[in-house]
């Protein structure tokens, strides 16, 4: 179901639907610009992870915590209506600015709040509403580890005792299990999750809170891949953090940083997972890209902390922390002299294929017509695949996203293999019965992906489209 069919929104009010791009998870996301305001819609059909979010958004918007606003809730309990707080996310702003002095205090800002929200706001929560694990305990640290274990280290060819191995992660989980404090756990507090509003953090994506010991979210966001902080600020910003919770409680210094040390390594192995679960196994691109900062941040704790006590998981972070390892992940890119200049066509199979005018006999050509077509219904038949009604369509009723990670799956072992030979042509052309609908849609798609993954050279003709003088 897509937000114009939903009960939440009267659809003679909305004036535009734009789909959000996904993350790690299943859900659907949309911005609504509706005749009352703008709104984030969301279908997500875990009730249970629903209602956890309900919970805690009512909860912190109440205690004053920056938050959206729940507006409203279906009654299956699947979709719901929340304030829009902005596109804007703290990882964009460090991403455009870089590490400036505005962007330190935008750090201090979230961490601030962050005190606030754990301390404060958490100690009224009830955990009964978690809808995963309730707490943060060993288990749930050993899960982690074995995230890591699953999904990233046992897809390299990287030699170890998994018996040894297997006894150090249950050790190092139980003494960052016993005796720490517990209280809420945002569980993936990072800047993409941290939007900035009037230079001002408001905080989403916290359903998967649970109790736990504070300084993990302090790890994830400090220690993030993409965000590459300085060590000289995330010393400084561990040190603001810490006065932040010395205003609430008193603290033993020496227990928090030996905690700290721990989660930290925690943290990064757990969203090695999730690179390679997300990255290497269903092969999207942004986790695949955090790879080799991922590996860097390993190297650094390396240097910071000691790991002395466990041999096997030591040996195994030096062997993936190294630079000819760390380099089988990072990708190929186009420079400035670089000669490659990618053509990427859609068309009808009606009219036949693009002709390659290179000289080299053409290039990729993928077959659309396997997605269900749009141009099948009345109310998509005027539209183009750049139209939002088509491009609703094809993402919540249609395969097509399958299809187009194939599609970049097959493309990118020849781009990344012209670009080192310095190739100066690849020709990709996506058809359908009438190069209207999913081919435009497809090869807009793909040109975004290329750019964004390589920083190619990409033009982009769309055949039929064109030929009705349509403006590209």
């Amino acid at each position: 179901m897509t937000p114009t069919d939903s009960p939440l929104l009267k659809h003679e009010n909305i004036i535009s639907v734009e789909p959000i791009p996904g993350a790690g998870s299943d859900r659907k996301y949309y911005r609504i610009q509706t005749a009352e305001g703008k709104f984030i819609f969301c279908r997500n059909e875990n009730v249970a992870e629903n209602e956890s979010f309900f919970y805690f958004a009512r909860h912190f918007y109440d205690q004053g915590i920056p938050v959206p606003k729940l507006m409203s809730i279906s009654e299956d309990r699947k979709e719901y209506l929340q304030e829009d707080a902005g596109q804007l996310s703290l990882l964009d702003v460090v991403m455009k600015e870089g590490h400036t002095e505005s962007v330190f205090q935008l750090y201090e800002r979230s961490l601030s709040q962050l005190a606030r929200m754990q301390l404060e706001a958490g100690a009224s929560i009830d955990f009964q509403n978690c809808f995963a694990s309730k707490q943060f305990d060993a288990q749930a640290i050993l899960a982690d580890l074995n995230y890591f274990k699953y999904y990233f280290l046992d897809l390299q060819k990287i030699p170890y005792n998994k018996t040894d191995l297997q006894q150090e992660f249950e050790a190092l989980a139980k003494s960052l299990s016993t005796g720490q404090e517990s209280d809420f756990m945002y569980r993936d507090f990072q800047g993409r999750n941290i939007l900035v509003r009037e230079q001002q953090p408001v905080f989403i994506d916290f359903q998967g809170g649970m109790q736990g010991p504070v300084l993990y979210d302090v790890a994830s966001l400090l220690w993030q891949a993409k965000a590459a902080l300085p060590v000289e600020w995330k010393e400084k910003l561990y040190a603001y953090y810490i006065t932040c919770v010395s205003s609430y409680r008193a603290i033993d210094h020496e227990t928090f940083d030996r905690q700290y040390q721990g989660l930290v390594l925690v943290r990064l192995l757990q969203v090695l997972g999730a690179y390679g679960l997300r990255g290497l196994i269903e092969h999207k691109p942004h986790f695949k890209s955090s790879i080799p900062q991922g590996l860097a941040n390993i190297s650094e704790w390396l240097s910071a902390y000691s790991l002395h006590q466990y041999p096997i998981l030591l040996s195994v972070l030096h062997q993936i922390s190294g630079e000819d390892f760390r380099k089988k992940f990072i990708p190929t890119l186009a420079t400035v002299d670089s000669p490659l200049t990618i053509k990427v066509y859609s068309f009808s199979y009606k009219k036949g294929l693009p002709q390659d005018h290179s000289g080299n006999g053409g290039g990729f050509v993928f077959d659309c017509r396997g997605v269900l077509n749009p141009g099948r219904f009345d109310e998509y038949k005027k539209l183009t695949g750049r139209d939002q009604p088509v491009i609703d369509f094809l993402e919540s009723k249609t395969r097509i996203a399958e299809f187009l990670q194939a599609a970049q799956q097959s493309v990118s072992i020849s781009i990344e293999d012209y670009l080192a030979r310095g190739f100066e042509h690849l020709m990709i052309s996506f058809g359908c019965t009438g190069g209207q609908h999913r081919s435009v849609y497809c090869a807009d798609a793909m040109a975004k992906y290329l750019r964004a993954t390589y920083h190619v050279k990409v033009e982009v003709k769309h055949c039929v489209q064109e030929e009705k003088n349509w403006i590209n």
